[in-house]
């Protein structure tokens, strides 16, 4: 038996180690499956940042242009070949270019305008996105649909028609007609808000019927506080629509106290066409806002709009 059990041994030796070089190849062959993944993951990642980092030079080229414009004289603005950084430095060109209109006046015409409207559609648009998400009832998808088809009739279709609505109740030379409407709803953020609505669980407005909650308890006491991302891109939205609205002020707006930004640049530039200096620190002025509100809200803006695609 022993000698059998050798005989045994002797056999299984030269198996073993087959078995383990076997096994030695294999492993050898998965590390270097997964090196040249990690290889191929890496270089990938770099090609896309160093794309991203070359597509992001060329959309801030015209800010730095613009900023460097503001801060040079008028012989450096016309030079060939064109100078970057500027040389002698002429900081009194954004004091000159606020003193020149009513900058500030502007500025408060603005803001206000554009909270006012980021407030209206938060308000309106909520509302209705809850009613098509959140509680059914007859017809709800076909006048959803009916909603987002408004979305393809141009604002200039429409115009002329306001114009004379707004007119007729004497409402032009207001902001009445630039204000009032964004409470009555807006089909994209309806939209935006549904989507998100809709990935919020059916249970939890099931559970707060159960306990004896209205629809608007449950609308502003667990939808709102859950879509904070969502309202946030909305009222960002909005409000840059509003910052840098041109077209709605200079329908409606005749008095200069009233102006905004967009009509106060477009002021200056017809009485100092010629200052481009002073031209380039007046819009250096008006875009410092939006550039410091998206950095201070990118995540929330970026998380609402992520999330409204989860669940369609």
């Amino acid at each position: 038996m022993a000698v059998k059990g050798g005989s045994v041994l002797k056999r299984e030796g030269p198996l073993a180690v087959g078995a383990e070089v076997v096994g030695e190849v294999a492993r050898s062959a998965t590390l270097r499956r997964q090196r040249i993944k990690l290889a191929k993951k890496i270089t990938r990642h770099t090609i896309a940042h160093i794309a991203l980092a070359v597509t992001s030079i060329s959309f801030i080229m015209p800010f730095i242009w613009m900023l460097s414009t503001s801060l040079k004289t008028d012989p450096q603005i016309f030079k060939f070949p064109p100078i970057w950084i500027p040389n002698p430095i002429d900081w009194k060109n954004y004091p000159d270019a606020l003193n020149f209109i009513p900058f500030w006046t502007f500025m408060k015409n603005t803001v206000i305008y554009s909270i006012l409207t980021a407030f209206g559609a938060i308000i309106s648009c909520s509302l209705v996105a809850y009613s098509f998400s959140r509680i059914q009832w007859p017809g709800r998808d076909a006048l959803f649909a009916i909603v987002l088809s408004t979305m393809m009739l141009p604002f200039y279709v429409t115009m002329i028609p306001l114009f004379i609505v707004f007119k007729t109740i004497n409402w032009t030379n207001s902001f009445k007609p630039l204000i009032v409407p964004v409470y009555l709803g807006n089909a994209f953020f309806i939209f935006l808000l549904r989507q998100f609505f809709m990935t919020i669980p059916q249970e939890l407005s099931d559970s707060a019927r159960i306990d004896g909650c209205s629809e608007l308890g449950i609308y502003s006491r667990i939808i709102l506080p859950l879509a904070k991302p969502a309202l946030a891109t909305v009222a960002l939205f909005q409000f840059l629509n509003a910052y840098r609205d041109f077209i709605g002020p200079l329908i409606y707006l005749n008095d200069e106290n009233k102006y905004t930004l967009s009509l106060g640049i477009q002021l200056f530039q017809r009485f100092h066409s010629t200052e481009w200096a002073l031209l380039m620190a007046a819009s250096v002025v008006m875009t410092l806002p939006i550039i410091f509100l998206f950095f201070f809200t990118q995540r929330t803006f970026i998380q609402g709009i992520t999330m409204t695609g989860l669940k369609g």
